[in-house]
């Protein structure tokens, strides 16, 4: 499996040497050269996976033997979830009315960017030992990031990591999962395309707080900066460039590089990029998306409670919020007509 810039204009390198780069040398973020393609036996054989054994099935389409063996990435895999506190890793909570939450909150830090994390550093140290380095992880977060990121390679010896954080913008257990359990190699500082691109028979929906860049750009196209990023009760949303809408935009587009290329220069330079018609329509047919407000996370909160018990955080209630929206239009929670 090869990987190459969303830009093009650089040479392709192997997973080794996307995870250790990051961005590519002359802008851009690395993707499969071609996506597997799954098929619906193969859906049908991984419906029946646990988590990690679905993790490893997949990983195994994108890192090759070569770079690391069969039993070792499953070894590394079973590693990396080794401190879940759950045996199943993801945890499918069925509620009423057909809501179902897949509950991603069962890691160290309690945010779901531990499932990527932990297998990230893993597969990181994997090749740092190999190859007797030593690296520093720099990470900018509005939260959930950095204490997942910390926690992922404390007491590594190969990668020390600092952190950059939002001052008085995270939350406060946030806060202190990244400033009060450190290790020597931690130093903090205040401060779905894919897979339905490989088969997956879904439709996706993009549900955001009121920083709507990408609700913007999936409704009118319109991939452009606010004048300032507005605080809201889902910290971890609060943000101005979604940085993966490039890929989206490669995918998409037939891996055009030169489009992707064009779009992404013209919007580090203007801050400004209306999305052109063809692929706006692609983006539209492959994505429904719907912007909500810190009033409407409160009440499905409060709906969710009160229908099922279940405590959401606010970043899942911006979710459910669109579920409840569609199940109402269906189905109007309140019956009766009312006298005019």
């Amino acid at each position: 499996m090869w990987y190459v810039s969303t830009r093009g204009m650089a040479p392709r390198v192997d997973f080794e040497g996307a995870l250790f780069s990051g961005y590519a040398p002359v802008g851009g973020l690395y993707v499969p050269e071609a996506l597997p393609q799954l098929g619906t036996e193969t859906l049908r054989q991984w419906s029946a996976l646990s988590y990690p054994g679905l993790v490893k099935a997949l990983c195994s389409l994108f890192i090759g033997p070569e770079l690391i063996a069969k039993d070792d990435l499953n070894d590394l895999i079973d590693r990396a979830f080794s401190r879940f506190r759950c045996k199943e890793v993801v945890r499918l909570s069925r509620l009423r009315n057909g809501l179902n939450v897949l509950e991603l909150w069962h890691g160290v830090t309690y945010a779901f960017k531990d499932l990527s994390l932990c297998c990230t550093a893993q597969f990181l140290q994997y090749f740092l030992e190999k190859r007797k380095k030593h690296i520093i992880v720099v990470v900018g977060t509005s939260g959930d990031t950095g204490s997942a990121a910390i926690e992922s390679v404390q007491g590594a010896k190969n990668v020390d990591i600092i952190v950059l954080l939002p001052k008085g913008h995270c939350t406060k257990i946030q806060e202190l999962q990244m400033t009060t359990v450190l290790r020597e190699n931690v130093h903090v500082f205040g401060a779905g395309c894919v897979a339905q691109k490989m088969g997956l028979p879904i439709h996706l929906v993009v549900a955001v707080n009121r920083n709507d860049v990408i609700h913007r750009t999936v409704q009118r196209g319109d991939f452009s900066l606010s004048e300032t990023v507005t605080p809201t009760l889902a910290s971890a949303m609060d943000i101005q460039v979604p940085y993966n809408m490039e890929r989206i935009f490669w995918l998409l587009s037939g891996s055009d590089s030169q489009m992707t290329r064009a779009l992404m220069e013209q919007f580090e330079r203007t801050q400004c990029v209306s999305v052109p018609k063809e692929l706006h329509g692609l983006l539209s047919e492959a994505v429904t998306s719907e912007s909500v407000t810190d009033e409407v996370i409160t009440q499905t909160v409060r709906r969710c409670w009160e229908e099922n018990q279940y405590l959401l955080c606010p970043h899942t209630a911006v979710a459910v919020s669109y579920h409840y929206q569609q199940r109402d239009r269906q189905q109007p929670r309140y019956g009766g007509q009312r006298g005019g």
